[in-house]
C-alpha cells in the first residue's frame, strides 16, 4: 500500500516554506517557530523520548527511595543509633507540634481579620443607612406632568 507523506513535516516543502513565509508576516515569532521546526523538527521526537526516559528514571529513583509514594512524611531509616533516632523521632514530634499550635494560630488570625472586616463592612453600611435617611427628601413637583 502507498503512503503519502503528510504535508507539514520538518522538510523544505512549499507548504511549510508557505506557512514559515506567512509566520514572519503575521507574527515574526511564527516565522521563526516554523524555521525552528524546518530545520530541526526531525530532532524533536528523539529529543522527547530521551526527556521522557530521563524523567520516568528520575521518578522510578523517588518511588524507591520512599519519597512520595513512601511511608511517612518525614520517615527516614534508623541510623542503627537508638540514642540518635530517638533524639530525632523526639525533634521531630516536637516541631510537628509547633507546626500545629502555628496553623492554629493563623486560623484564628485569619478568624479575626474576617471580624475585623464584617465590623467595618457593617459600620459603613450604617453609616450609609444613616446618611440616606437623613437626606432631605427629593423634589417631586417635578414629576407630575410629564412632556416628552
Amino acid at each position: 500500500m502507498y503512503r503519502t507523506a503528510p504535508l507539514i513535516r520538518p522538510d523544505w516543502t512549499p507548504a511549510t516554506i508557505a506557512l514559515m513565509v506567512l509566520g514572519f508576516i503575521v507574527f515574526w515569532p511564527l516565522g521563526l517557530a516554523m524555521l525552528a521546526y524546518i530545520l530541526f523538527g526531525d530532532r524533536l521526537h528523539a529529543f522527547k523520548r530521551e526527556a521522557n526516559e530521563k524523567m520516568d528514571g528520575f521518578y522510578r529513583n523517588c518511588r524507591q527511595a520512599g519519597g512520595w509514594h513512601g511511608r511517612g512524611r518525614h520517615h527516614r531509616p534508623d541510623t542503627g543509633n537508638v540514642a540518635f533516632d530517638d533524639w530525632r523521632k523526639a525533634e521531630l514530634e516536637r516541631i510537628e507540634e509547633e507546626r500545629r499550635k502555628l496553623d492554629e494560630m493563623r486560623a484564628e488570625f485569619d478568624n479575626y481579620l474576617r471580624e475585623l472586616r464584617r465590623a467595618k463592612d457593617q459600620e459603613e453600611f450604617d453609616r450609609f443607612m444613616r446618611d440616606r435617611n437623613n437626606r432631605p427628601p427629593a423634589n417631586t413637583d417635578n414629576h407630575e406632568g410629564f412632556s416628552g
